[in-house]
């Protein structure tokens, strides 16, 4: 992991091209710790209301859930059918909107007593979800983030570029002080990106964020990123804990 995200940032960051503007770099500081299930295979994370929810995929477990932030208890749980595979999910205009991996659909419930309320088509692989209070703001995987109103029609798409080249595997989203933060999945690297233009102006290294002596066989990668009055968290896929961080230089 340590070399793919040397060289992910070698690759991105210390090679500028053209006249492209090189984004800041950061680290972490942890400020706060809290438990998370192991068994949630985080793939949306958001705060609504000063309440805690999460998404989780994988067949047959997938659920979205009310989470107790200080305890980690799962407080109440949507859980969806075996053909199902939950990913990204967020809450606007009082509609809580959840995506799907493969499925080609999304599904929407009411934000207040998570009724389910309807289910739209989606014609492409559902990963992140995240709103600026306007609009829908999903990613697919690719080097893309697509803008889209409540009924899941595309408003506009912009290609994500770091140094002049496109960045790939964008996966979880959060919208943070007008800036969309993304996973890279399957690195221990967070970017945030300039939504009108889809440059990525910072990048966050997360690289030992859960320590190796809390690791297990099942424990898999960085995903899930919550923001609650300026605070910052961080999650990953089975990981038995929550951080709350600080970026520093």
């Amino acid at each position: 992991m340590r070399k793919l995200i040397c060289i992910l940032l070698f690759a991105l960051v210390l090679t500028p091209v053209c006249r492209s503007k090189v984004p800041v770099n950061y680290k972490l500081r942890v400020v706060g710790e809290y438990n998370h299930d192991v068994k949630a295979y985080t793939q949306g994370l958001f705060f609504d209301g000063g309440v805690l929810y999460e998404s989780t995929g994988q067949w047959g477990e997938s659920s979205f859930r009310k989470v107790d932030l200080a305890s980690g208890k799962v407080l109440e749980r949507l859980q969806f059918g075996r053909k199902y595979f939950v990913e990204g999910s967020v809450m606007l205009g009082g509609e809580l909107f959840v995506l799907t991996w493969t499925n080609k659909v999304a599904f929407v419930y009411g934000a207040g007593d998570l009724k389910y309320r309807k289910t739209y088509s989606y014609p492409r692989e559902g990963w992140g979800l995240t709103t600026d209070g306007r609009s829908l703001i999903a990613s697919d995987g690719s080097s893309k983030l697509y803008f889209m109103d409540t009924h899941f029609a595309l408003e506009r798409s912009v290609n994500v570029t770091m140094n002049g080249r496109p960045v790939r595997y964008l996966n979880e989203l959060e919208w943070i002080d007008g800036k969309v933060w993304a996973n890279i999945y399957m690195t221990d690297v967070i970017v945030i990106i300039n939504p009108s233009d889809g440059v990525v102006e910072a990048v966050i290294n997360c690289e030992g964020l859960l320590p190796d002596s809390l690791r297990k066989a099942d424990t898999d990668v960085l995903n899930g990123i919550a923001c609650l009055d300026g605070r910052i968290f961080l999650t990953g896929k089975n990981w038995p804990r929550m951080y709350e961080v600080k970026l520093v230089h």
